[in-house]
């Protein structure tokens, strides 16, 4: 903790510093509620998408149970061939966005494979898409903690470090000046009274001479 001057200039100096801190306090701790309110949401997203996917996967293991047949060879079927990301700013955190998801699928013959093949290649990319959205989902996620941290910090340094000092430093300068004026007083109330003793002093010596 920082020791302060102690005098009036420095007392106006952390009266001020004080009301900075407490103006600047509420902004800090909306930014942080609204950084939780999106956090929340985000993951509630995240966890949606999750089921989502997993119910997709059974549905397709379900639907095509021929999957488990390995004499067809499906391997490469569907891959991603590119992701666009974007950019958002929310809350004052720069999250990604998806985009838009490209998929190559392997070239196969009609004939060649088995008519479900097709409805198998829609479902693949579905499910290839859902795992990139997850990816960004958990991205979002991550920053947005990272940044709900760091404001955290910030509303603590505020109420348990800056304006608690702030408080104490007042109070410290306030009892200096109160008893530095006390004590004037009483070395004028002192020096009057010498005064007066002088004073009367001074007649009755002529008077003794």
């Amino acid at each position: 903790m920082r020791r302060p001057t102690l005098n009036k200039q420095a007392l106006q100096a952390e009266r001020e510093q004080l009301r900075l801190y407490r103006s600047v306090l509420p902004s800090l701790e909306l930014k942080r509620q609204q950084l939780m309110m999106e956090l929340n949401k985000v993951k509630k997203e995240l966890e949606r998408r999750r089921s989502q996917s997993l119910k997709l996967e059974g549905d397709t293991i379900t639907q095509i149970p021929m999957l488990a047949n390995r004499e067809i060879d499906l391997a490469g079927l569907v891959r991603i061939s590119s992701v666009t990301l974007l950019e958002e700013n929310v809350v004052g955190v720069k999250l990604p966005k998806l985009g838009n998801v490209a998929f190559a699928v392997i070239e196969y013959s009609i004939l060649g494979k088995p008519p479900w093949v097709d409805f198998l290649v829609v479902k693949l990319q579905r499910l290839a898409e859902d795992r990139v959205i997850l990816q960004v989902l958990e991205e979002r996620v991550r920053r947005l903690e990272r940044a709900y941290r760091r404001i955290t910090q910030r509303v603590n340094l505020f109420e348990k470090m800056l304006i608690p000092e702030a408080l104490d430093n007042i109070r410290r300068i306030r009892i200096f000046l109160s008893d530095a004026e006390r004590a004037a007083v009483v070395r004028s109330k002192m020096m009057k009274a010498r005064r007066r003793k002088t004073t009367q002093r001074a007649p009755a010596e002529k008077a003794g001479l």
